[in-house]
């Protein structure tokens, strides 16, 4: 197998192959996934340090991966923060200074978003139906997702919500998020939805979570994301797009597959809960 090329690719590769590591190599990679940015930014002695081993460890580990040297892993982690969009004032002006007609717009959007729904599958084969698995069995789904994360967190919680009791979106409505994390209990699913730049309340939600043990599933744009490092599973989506701000259209797309193997996993007794759902909204008048 050649080294991988992206920061997934190595943590996906390290993954399969981390019992069989030596408790030094383990130690070294748990740091690189741990610490991402740091990878980027430190030299490899001071990273081993950190990491509580030997420069040398680090060189071995990544020759162990594939790697000509520790120079040639460090790259990865280099050229995935170089990537990284600029600001989205940045974006708008190259927008302003270079626009394209209409027609050419459409053109590019629809080329990025296919690429973008394509991708969702060939990243989430394989952990697509262990999370639903998980949620399916689990007591109480906590949902949580802020700014622009939040829409397809309520969709989320939404279309949960039509077929399952217990789905609970988070808020800080008010100043209160604080109490509703106070009552996270250890039974509880915690699913957080992010992408970076990661904002602040999404990091407190995932702290809170890991310190009441709560399962956590982790909805974002890499493996390496910082709700990803800790999570029980992660479900990635791309967030390129052709405007200023990141697409959110395979998030979207994400939840409502998810929501989707979710329900035909429960089977009938979902659909069931479903079709009382839909009457009592009719019922009461929510549709027109």
């Amino acid at each position: 197998m050649s080294a991988p090329h992206s920061p997934d690719e190595l943590i996906q590769h390290i993954q399969s192959q981390f019992t069989a590591l030596s408790p030094q190599f383990q130690a070294s990679a748990r740091y690189l996934i741990d610490h991402p940015a740091q990878v980027s930014t430190l030299s490899a002695r001071k990273l081993a340090a950190l990491a509580g081993v030997q420069p040398a460890t680090l060189v071995r580990l990544a020759q162990h991966l594939g790697y000509a040297g520790w120079d040639a892993l460090k790259s990865v982690f280099t050229r995935e923060l170089q990537q990284r969009p600029g600001s989205y004032a940045a974006r708008a002006q190259s927008l302003v200074e270079r626009p394209e007609s209409e027609q050419t717009a459409w053109h590019n959007v629809r080329q990025q978003q296919s690429r973008n729904l394509a991708a969702l599958e060939v990243v989430n084969r394989q952990a697509m139906s262990r999370a639903v698995a998980h949620l399916a069995a689990a007591q109480r789904i906590i949902i949580a997702g802020y700014r622009s994360s939040y829409p397809p967190a309520f969709s989320l919680c939404y279309l949960c919500s039509l077929f399952r009791p217990n789905v609970q979106l988070l808020h800080n409505a008010g100043g209160t998020m604080s109490l509703d994390l106070h009552h996270l209990r250890p039974t509880d699913t915690v699913i957080l939805i992010s992408y970076a730049p990661y904002s602040r309340e999404i990091m407190q939600v995932a702290q809170a979570a890991q310190e009441r043990r709560c399962t956590v599933l982790a909805l974002c744009d890499s493996q390496v994301a910082p709700i990803a490092l800790q999570a029980n599973h992660v479900l990635v989506f791309p967030t390129q797009g052709h405007s200023f701000f990141p697409s959110t259209v395979a998030i979207q797309a994400l939840v409502e597959m998810l929501a989707q193997q979710l329900l035909t996993h429960s089977g009938e007794h979902a659909i069931t809960a479903l079709s009382q759902a839909e009457d009592q909204l009719h019922a009461t008048g929510a549709y027109l």
